[in-house]
């Protein structure tokens, strides 16, 4: 096992970089803006799917619980909110879930299942919290014209959304590294 120096995490023996995108070769943090050749950037299918994982996950934790409380009427009313448990169950709580393991882990479920970390845009380091709830509310300005800040993932040169744009943050692959003898680069 191997601790990094920036972030004191431990990483398996051969490890190329930490989550915090030290590279234990260079000996210092690679960042996306500076370094982008050394990072691939997660692109749009990849996070579709992350997402998917993601909705899935919330939609068996809270929706039985919404069903319960409010039974069949919570799927057949044209209300947006049933009410203060549906608000906090479908509003409230996903949105501190989400940016706590963005916070703690740089990932959602979805995004750690497909081996993918959001990073600063410049430091290549995990982001702040300020960049991370920046992050959450971006996505109403990426979702409000026709969801176009998020297909804007699959023609940007470093697959940033708007709301990564907004937040100075990256979305890269943390599973296609690999030695090319001039520090990391893409393993294809």
């Amino acid at each position: 096992m191997v601790k990094c120096p920036n972030c004191d995490s431990i990483n398996p023996d051969g490890a190329l970089r930490c989550d915090c995108g030290y590279d234990f070769q260079a000996g210092e943090v690679r960042s996306p803006s500076a370094d982008p050749g050394s990072f691939e950037f997660a692109g749009f299918w990849i996070r579709v799917w992350a997402s998917v994982i993601d909705s899935a996950l919330l939609i068996l934790m809270v929706g039985p619980i919404l069903f319960s409380v409010y039974g069949i009427s919570y799927l057949t009313s044209e209300s947006l909110i049933q009410g203060p448990i549906d608000f906090l169950l479908s509003w409230v709580v996903p949105a501190l879930a989400i940016i706590l393991f963005w916070i703690y882990k740089s990932a959602t479920p979805g995004k750690m299942a497909i081996s993918t970390r959001i990073l600063d845009a410049q430091t290549g380091s995990p982001p702040s919290t300020a960049q991370f709830i920046g992050r959450y509310f971006a996505y109403l300005i990426s979702g409000v014209p026709l969801f176009l800040g998020f297909l804007w993932v699959a023609f940007d040169s470093k697959k940033q959304g708007w709301h990564d744009k907004l937040a100075g943050t990256v979305v890269v692959r943390v599973d296609r590294y690999r030695d090319d003898g001039k520090g990391m680069g893409r393993s294809r």
